[in-house]
């Protein structure tokens, strides 16, 4: 659990819990800024565009996040005001791919600085692997995740795990097997990959 980080590593701890949070708040951002974008107001009206982490996680997630690694967010918005049929696509889309972005930047900014000796690449590390992580979760076709908005729009069939339990039971299974490590390893992969250097470099 990432409590027995805090004991082991109190300043990672504390770069995990920080840099989850901010990205969590520029996930719903991106979902409110393109909702906005398609028509509709709901994310400003309900006082959700802002960068407050208790506004789009509450003091739930947070404790959850601080104590067991598990967090959310939400960000309200009207699918019936979008004005693009592929509206909700977008929307649902935006979040991940603000994660995506974060990532590739922060990986950017390794490979810009992986020459300074005097500087530590671990926080940039640390904050392109959370991000790409979330990417990659987000994406998974499970309700209420975002990928699962995406690609039921492409594949109906998909629609029957939000009338059932299955769609809650394949993400609880998801995140209590341990499945979930299996993304911060393909995360690794991805960025050893784009720098194109071996994990020793760090």
């Amino acid at each position: 659990m990432l409590i027995q980080t805090l004991t082991t590593h109190p300043i990672q701890y504390v770069q995990i819990i920080g840099i989850t949070i901010f990205s969590i708040c520029i996930h719903e951002l991106a979902h409110g800024v393109t909702a906005m974008s398609q028509g509709d107001s709901t994310p400003q009206k309900t006082g959700h565009m802002t960068i407050n982490p208790v506004v789009h996680m509450g003091w739930q997630s947070i404790i959850f996040l601080c104590i067991g690694g598990i967090a959310w967010g939400a960000m309200p918005v009207n699918p019936a005001k979008f004005r693009s049929r592929w509206g909700d696509v977008f929307v649902s889309a935006a979040g991940p791919l603000s994660n995506l972005f974060l990532g590739l930047v922060f990986i950017a900014l390794i490979g810009i600085t992986l020459h300074i000796r005097s500087l530590s690449l671990e926080f940039f590390y640390l904050a392109a692997q959370i991000n790409l992580a979330l990417f990659l979760f987000n994406l998974l076709p499970i309700p209420p995740l975002d990928g699962y908005h995406v690609f039921s729009k492409f594949f109906p069939e998909l629609k029957m795990l939000e009338r059932s339990q299955w769609g809650l039971f394949s993400l609880m299974f998801f995140l209590v097997s341990g499945l979930g490590a299996g993304l911060y390893t393909v995360s690794n992969s991805i960025i050893l990959s784009l720098l194109g250097i071996g994990a020793s470099s760090f």
